[in-house]
């Protein structure tokens, strides 16, 4: 027994020809691969836009645009809403109503000291 018998080398060299034609099925071609057209809406197309030419400047716009952004739609517009909840269903009182003092006519008592408001004194002027 000094090596394979044909039905082996033959079996072998089958199993080297489909892993050659594995491998080279594996490498692509330059049209692969092919993906579909990407569809942007308009606010991502014209940051797409804005964006080509390049330089600092356009950069550091688009960066602050989407910082703010972020703080609008994460930080404000929740905390905004929070505040109104509380503000108006939840708390007894709102914050900041001032409750103002009743009128007070001559004839009324006050109740902390029990004393009577004066009638008002009638001036008889030229006028009228």
């Amino acid at each position: 027994m000094s090596g394979y018998s044909p039905d082996e080398k033959l079996r072998l060299q089958q199993l080297r020809v489909l892993r050659r034609r594995w491998l080279r099925d594996q490498e692509l071609s330059e049209r692969e691969p092919v993906l579909p057209r990407r569809q942007l809406g308009p606010v991502a197309a014209f940051w797409e836009r804005f964006l080509q030419p390049g330089g600092l400047w356009r950069q550091q716009a688009f960066k602050v645009c989407q910082t703010g952004g972020f703080v609008l739609t994460r930080v404000l517009v929740p905390s905004w809403i929070i505040l109104y909840c509380l503000k108006y269903h939840v708390m007894k009182a709102p914050h900041g109503i001032v409750m103002s003092n009743p009128r007070v006519f001559p004839g009324d008592r006050i109740l902390e000291t029990g004393e009577i408001i004066p009638p008002l004194k009638e001036e008889h002027g030229g006028h009228h």
